[in-house]
């Protein structure tokens, strides 16, 4: 039997911690800056918790 491949995109967008969770990064803060507070701005670029729906689905893709 072949090895299983990971999803390298997947692997690319959610980083596990070291308790096994998935954390993502929030969508917003790549163009379209100036319109957006500094508070908006420092929000987005912090890390959230994958929703516990979606965390067996990506943590599949991702062989972890």
């Amino acid at each position: 039997m072949t090895k299983k491949k990971s999803r390298k995109a997947v692997k690319a967008r959610f980083k596990v911690t070291g308790t096994g969770k998935l954390m993502r990064h929030r969508p917003g803060k790549r163009h379209l800056l100036t319109k957006k507070s500094s508070k908006r701005k420092r929000h987005l670029s912090k890390e959230r918790e994958v929703a516990s729906g979606q965390t067996k689905m990506y943590a599949r893709l991702m062989n972890a």
